[in-house]
């Protein structure tokens, strides 16, 4: 059984109308108290993904280290 009581709470009605296109288009100017504000970060402060760092791997392969002694 779940007995666990669930409460909608502002933020979750911020986040709801904010993420769907109609009811944000409904409630673009209307301020929602103790909602909070979408996260976002702006693409230029996230890390880089480069290319070369995809293609080789950082560690050496198994197949290039010297077998162990028995």
């Amino acid at each position: 059984r779940d007995n666990k009581k669930n409460r909608i709470i502002p933020r979750h009605v911020l986040l709801a109308i904010r993420n769907d296109e109609e009811l944000g288009k409904l409630l673009a100017g209307v301020t929602i108290a103790h909602g909070g504000v979408l996260p976002n970060i702006n693409p230029v402060l996230l890390p880089k993904k480069s290319n070369n760092a995809a293609k080789e791997p950082k560690s050496p392969s198994k197949a290039t280290k010297s077998p162990k002694k028995a």
